[in-house]
């Protein structure tokens, strides 16, 4: 039962036992060309709305000369949500459930902002250490607190959204597995189950896309 519970994130495939399933994370790119359409669909036209709405608020909180790395926040926030949704689908690996995934997002950026701010702004990356204010006899704690907050960053970020995604997917399975041992009168209540909870997890996939590209984006604000 357990083995059969975790096959779901095995990235290995029945072809020669290869991690092919890593390649679902390149399925949204198949939405591209959607966008060159003559006449675009409601649904692009939706999706056009929320990149430019994400686009303008990345850019206030980077400042109106950083349009290039907002540009990279809001793909970012693509990438990420089109694994989301994409791993709702059956039989379609859900790549964003695992920390290896996250952290190749997370730590990369983590250690740019990281290096840019010290090596270009140490005075102002210094002074974040000590918030205003904060007692003399207090400082030496702040400073450790704020070292190790910023250390661990990079980890929260990838194990919020990949344990997000873990426990959905299995609570889907879990109920999904319930069905055949269940009687016919329960089975109604058990579909109605998974669907209000798949509309959860579609809900959660947003979320979590959108928190994973607003803390990075807040993160590099730290550093300008």
């Amino acid at each position: 039962m357990m083995t059969s519970l975790f096959s779901i994130f095995e990235p290995s495939s029945s072809f020669l036992s290869l991690n092919l399933n890593w390649l679902s994370t390149f399925l949204g790119f198949l939405f591209i060309p959607i966008f060159f359409w003559v006449s675009p669909s409601r649904w692009v036209l939706l999706w056009s709305k929320i990149i430019s709405t994400l686009h303008i608020e990345f850019k206030t909180i980077l400042g109106p000369s950083n349009f290039g790395l907002s540009l990279l926040f809001v793909s970012l926030f693509s990438f990420i949500i089109f694994n989301n949704a994409l791993g709702l689908l059956p039989y379609i690996f859900t790549s964003s459930s695992h920390l290896t995934m996250t952290l190749t997002l997370a730590l990369p950026l983590w250690l740019s902002f990281i290096s840019f701010g010290w090596l270009n702004h140490t005075q102002h990356m210094l002074a974040h250490l000590v918030p205003q204010g904060t007692p003399g006899i207090l400082m030496p704690f702040m400073v450790l607190i704020e070292t190790i907050s910023n250390i661990i960053r990079p980890g929260t970020l990838a194990i919020r959204l990949a344990a997000n995604m873990i426990a959905g997917h299995l609570l889907l399975t879990l109920l999904g597995n319930m069905g055949p041992f269940i009687p016919m009168k329960l089975l109604t209540l058990l579909i109605m189950a998974q669907i209000l909870l798949l509309m959860l997890e579609s809900a959660v996939a947003i979320i979590q896309s959108y928190v994973f590209a607003i803390l990075s984006t807040l993160y590099a604000s730290e550093v300008n």
